[in-house]
């Protein structure tokens, strides 16, 4: 039902290409492709393509012809499409013409089949789909890799042989095949994090942390669905004894912590369902703010911006990952936690403080900021109406200290006069007694604010 009044059967459409398809496209689609994206789609894709030949410059095709090209309802057809734009194979527009909507699609190259398996998370998905056994015999039809024994690559650059200009890095380098369905859809990775994790460790981040293993650890999180914690544990995992990193035990590493959490569950492509209440994007409330910060940035940047944007001290990183290392937290719940130590300590961040929170919420099995920034105020309420089910840590008075920037309107300008430094100061107090306030589970008042 979600997928009715997405496009019309009137709504028309064209179709571009404007990259070469490998000579073996057909058997990427159908032997490395079609098992992801299914039938309808593969057929939608090269419906697409030869529509190309018979489409008129001035007309657009409508969906109605879609419709009986491929013999499956509109909603069906939008479904494929959305499947293809998921997969990297298209890209869509869309324009509002005077009588209709318009659609145009841009056609994307799929892989040729050796280029398909050298990329870690299109291998990884199609080998969850169809097995190991059918995996490695396609894998062994269609990549060859590079005979051993063969020595040393001493092959001259460009640079090495002529001199015209000093030539940049692309007209040097060869260009990769850019992985389109990372572009589109990477999750964002703190590397930073790791790069301190290791130098605590006295290992080479370099040699770690290659542009290519960078590229890997991005997938596998975005396959898998990993916390930091989780990377760090795959990526300590499958160091040798030599600190480079073993792309295949990494992946073994990430696929055993998945399956550790989700025993019951295989990787496979799916219809992706919103749940309910994370349909609202747009925070309505000082609360629903708060939350969506704290569930999208990391526990690093958080302490950046709660010291004013100065760097995080290495101690209390290392703190913090121990911590999340060694009760599993998610790093929402970590920013919940550390947000919610640091206030009630006058701005210190004391380990055992963290260890002991940390250790009850992790038995509570708090998954997101929301649930943790709930079980707090829960918490709070029993203490202070001297319940007798107090918990281990005790809650003390919101500190003084300034609450963070990004937890106010970050497009207020800042006051420049003395009476305005003055009258910032005084609204400050109101954003540290609203805070409370949330933690208390009572309204915030709205009278006579001059900021939020």
């Amino acid at each position: 039902m979600k997928y009715l009044g997405k496009v019309l059967p009137v709504d028309g459409y064209y179709v571009i290409l404007q990259e070469y398809l490998p000579n073996d496209y057909t058997k990427s689609l159908a032997h490395l492709y079609q098992p992801l994206i299914g039938v309808h789609a593969v057929t939608l894709y090269q419906t697409l393509l030869h529509e190309m030949e018979l489409q008129s410059d001035s007309t657009p095709q409508t969906h109605h012809t879609l419709m009986n090209y491929l013999n499956i309802p509109l909603d069906e057809v939008y479904k494929a499409r959305l499947k293809l734009e998921g997969i990297g194979l298209l890209n869509t527009f869309k324009k509002q013409a005077e009588e209709r909507t318009v659609f145009t699609y841009e056609l994307l190259s799929p892989f040729a089949p050796s280029d398909f398996f050298k990329d870690a998370m299109l291998s990884q998905l199609l080998m969850h789909q169809i097995g190991d056994t059918k995996y490695h015999a396609l894998k062994r039809h269609y990549y060859k890799e590079a005979p051993s024994g063969i020595g040393e690559n001493i092959t001259a650059r460009f640079n090495e042989v002529f001199q015209t200009f000093t030539p940049s890095i692309e007209a040097v380098k060869p260009k990769e095949k850019v992985n389109k369905i990372q572009a589109r859809n990477e999750r964002s990775i703190d590397f930073s994090w790791m790069v301190q994790m290791l130098k605590q460790r006295l290992i080479p981040v370099g040699k770690v942390l290659t542009q290519e293993n960078r590229k890997l650890i991005s997938q596998m999180v975005l396959l898998y669905g990993l916390d930091s914690y989780e990377v760090e544990k795959s990526v300590l995992w499958a160091l040798t004894e030599d600190n480079v990193l073993d792309t295949d035990e990494f992946k073994t590493a990430c696929h055993d912590l998945f399956k550790s959490k989700h025993y019951d569950k295989s990787i496979t492509l799916t219809e992706k369902r919103t749940p309910p209440e994370q349909q609202q994007t747009e925070p309505q409330t000082k609360e629903e703010m708060l939350i969506q910060e704290l569930e999208s940035i990391s526990p690093k940047q958080l302490l950046e911006d709660l010291s004013g944007g100065n760097q995080a001290s290495e101690q209390d990183l290392k703190a913090i990952r121990e911590v999340m290392v060694s009760q599993g937290l998610p790093a929402p719940v970590m920013n919940v936690l550390v947000h919610y130590v640091l206030l009630q300590s006058n701005m210190k961040l004391s380990k055992a403080y963290l260890e002991k929170i940390a250790s009850h919420w992790s038995r509570a099995n708090i998954k997101t900021a929301k649930e943790a920034m709930e079980f707090a105020k829960t918490e709070q309420n029993k203490f202070q109406k001297g319940s007798k089910q107090k918990t281990a840590y005790n809650y003390k008075p919101i500190s003084k200290e300034i609450i963070p920037d990004w937890f106010k309107d970050r497009n207020k300008t800042k006051q420049s006069t003395v009476a305005q430094t003055s009258q910032t100061v005084i609204d400050l107090e109101k954003e540290k007694a609203e805070l409370q306030a949330l933690l208390n589970g009572k309204a915030i008042p709205h009278k006579n604010r001059s900021q939020g």
